[in-house]
Order: C-alpha cells, then structure tokens, then sequence
C-alpha cells in the first residue's frame, strides 16, 4: 500500500520478510528466532525510515514500511534570490566587484536626485566664504578699501574689518537654491548621459554624451539657481545695502522688477554650458584613467573633480566676469563710464568689461574661482559617487534579504 501527501510517500508492505542476518534468519514479525554472533548494527537505505517491534531474537529490524520524501520546489523568494545573485554576477566587472555606477534599475529618479541635492548644499556650504572673495575680486572698479592682493588677504581683512560672520552673509538663499538646483543637475545629467551613451557607443563610455548631457542639465540647473546668484551676488560686494535675504528680494523686486532675477540668464548660460561640457568630459576622461573598472574609489573622485573644475573655471572665467558685472550692476564701473540705467546683455557686458580694463580684465578673480572651484568640484563629485555607492550597496543588502 502506499500513500503520498505534500511530497511524502510511505509505503507499506503486505507482509514482512524474512531478513538473513550471519548464520540465523528472522522470524516473521511476533515470532521467535535465534541469531548467532550477537547484535550488530543495522543496515537500512539512506532516506527510509524503519518501525519494528523489539525483539531479541532479531539482529537487524525488519522495515515495515519506508517514508520517501521528495524534496520540494524551490519557494519564489529563493527563485529571486538566486535570480538576482546571477544578475549582479553578470554586472560586475573583472575583479567581482558589483558596477555600482549603474544604479539598480529599481531606482527612481528621485534616487539621483536626493544625492545630487546633499553634494550641492555641502559645495556650496563649505565654499562660500571663497565665493565671496571671488565676487569681490571680480569688481571692477572696487573699493579702494576692497582691493585685495590674493585669496586670503582678502578674507583676512574682510573677517577684520566688517566681522567674522560677514564672508557668510547669503547663504542661507544660497543653499535654499543649490538643494533643487542641483538635484535636477545631477538627474538630468544621469538620465541623458545613459540615453546618450547607449546610442552613441553601446556598452561604452562617450564624451560627446557626456558633454551634451552636461550641457542639457545645465539649463535645468541654472533656472532654478539664477535668482538665488542675483541675490547672493549682491549680499556678497563690499559696502553692500542689504542685511537679509528678504529685504534684497523686495528692493531688487520694486526697483527692478521680477526680470533683473534672470537678466543675467542668458550671459549664465553662455558661461556654464560651455563650463559644463568641459566640467564633465573632464572627468569623466580622467575616470577612464584613474578608476577604469569605475568602483567606489574616493581619492580618484576627488582628484578628478579637483582637476576638472580647475580647468573649466579657468576657461571659462571672462564669462564669469561678465555674469558679476550683469548681476551686481556695479555701480561705481557704470558711473565711471557714464552708463546710466540697467546694463543687460552679453554683448553689452564684453563690451563694458573691455572698456573698463582692456584683455586683463575678462581675468579679474581667476586665482580665486579656480581656488574655489577646485575644492568645490571636489566636494560634489566625492558625496555624489559616495551616494550612489551607498544607495547601491543599501540595495542589494535589502534585496539579499529576500
């Protein structure tokens, strides 16, 4: 007879069998036997289990009858399991390490996004005192009391003469802009450099889609950070009239109007995308060399930030110059040309800039934005790539659990 039951079979025979043991037989079960050469060790198969009735005259019980378990199917979550170790076997790279740049399809764009917010609140929390120091060095008819010979004989003195607190006055609109600003930096940057890439060079890395995608996510970047740069700007020059945020809001707004917070857009644009597209084909050429299996490697982020931001601000600063000149509307350079009204326009602003100083005048502030752009393209590379390598790695944690 048998029976079966969620992968279990018991058998069970119609009678017992003798079982010859040594020199003696067994007797049928309830029956008496001899069995010379006292006990030994019985010998059942592998996977059976055997139920007797003691009985001394029998060496080795009798099975009356075997249970076979099947094993069962593997459960789903061990099927995704295994299904999910094969998939990051087949992403990673030579040395088994897991490809965190490409993000777990799972992750929304919300993901790029957060990690971009946090890089560009820490770049520009940690660099603002240096910020400040290049919108005052690009001035181009300062002060005679804001004239300053290098980086830190300018902080020196600012901290000295106007308090310690004055190279942080604006930061907070600075970092009230940088947080969406530079989360749709990062996810359209991300976004489009993968679109871009699979089209242009398949499997690959292309620096003309890093260069485009960079110049695409600057447009995003810059609507959302323009406004808060008008005001920053403004906060920032020596003897300016303004304590707080909400007061250069307003008097800029009445006297003004709402377009002096994207007058200086377009010249913004002129300078970035050209910036951008140096910015990221820089290092990304600079990942190829140092990280070329592109893992977790924080030296080779911030190095390759470092160096790329160098070399983008020190192109791209005449741009820079004249973006100062359209958001600060400086008044003692207009006066000095008997400018009268608001100055608008790139064109305008190469102009003005070439009036006022010649050829070194477009490079007013260069030690100080490439100073400032070093450490800060550091700082946002190395907490975006440390972001995307938690995020992975949190991932693929809670994904294993499963």
């Amino acid at each position: 007879m048998e029976f079966e039951n969620d992968g279990v079979r018991i058998e069970v025979p119609e009678r017992a069998e003798a079982i010859a043991n040594g020199n003696g037989k067994a007797n049928a079960p309830g029956g008496g036997g001899s069995s010379s050469g006292g006990s030994s060790s019985s010998s059942i198969a592998a996977g059976s289990v055997a139920v007797a009735r003691k009985s001394p005259a029998l060496a080795s019980p009798p099975p009356f009858f075997h249970i076979l378990v099947k094993p069962p199917s593997p459960p789903s979550r061990l099927l995704n399991i295994m299904d999910n170790f094969s998939d990051e076997k087949n992403n990673s790279n030579g040395s088994g390490e897991v490809e965190y740049e490409s993000l777990p399809e799972t992750a929304s764009t919300s993901t790029h996004m957060i990690a971009g917010a946090v890089a560009g609140v820490l770049e520009h929390c940690v660099m603002y005192p240096i910020d400040c120091v290049k919108t005052r060095m690009q001035s181009l008819q300062p002060d005679p009391a804001a004239r300053y010979r290098n980086v830190m004989d300018a902080l020196k003195r600012i901290v000295r003469t106007e308090g310690f607190w004055r190279p942080m006055r604006g930061l907070n609109v600075t970092a009230t802009g940088a947080g969406p600003a530079h989360a749709l930096y990062f996810a359209c940057y991300e976004k489009i450099k993968k679109t871009l890439s699979d089209t242009i060079h398949p499997g690959g890395n292309s620096h003309i889609a890093n260069g485009a995608a960079g110049c695409v996510a600057t447009l995003f970047h810059d609507a959302a950070m323009n406004p808060a740069e008008v005001v920053k700007q403004r906060m920032q020059m020596y003897n300016s009239p303004y304590k707080r945020v909400l007061d250069c809001m307003r008097t800029v707004w009445k006297n003004e109007g709402a377009g002096a917070f994207y007058r200086s857009y377009t010249t913004q644009l002129t300078m970035n995308i050209p910036f951008q597209a140096v910015h990221f084909m820089t290092y990304e050429f600079l990942q190829e060399k140092l990280n070329p299996h592109r893992q977790y490697n924080p030296s080779s982020h911030v190095l390759s930030g470092a160096m790329a931001g160098a070399v983008s601000a020190a192109v791209t600063t005449p741009l820079d110059v004249c973006k100062t000149l359209l958001n600060t509307q400086e008044s003692l350079a207009l006066n000095s040309l008997n400018i009268s009204g608001h100055l608008s326009g790139m064109a305008n602003a190469f102009r003005t800039v070439y009036r006022l100083g010649g050829i070194p005048a477009y490079f007013k502030g260069v030690q100080a934005r490439v100073i400032y752009q070093m450490p800060s393209t550091a700082i946002a590379w190395s907490v975006y790539e440390f972001f995307k390598y938690f995020i992975s790695k949190h991932h693929r944690e809670r994904r294993s659990t499963y």
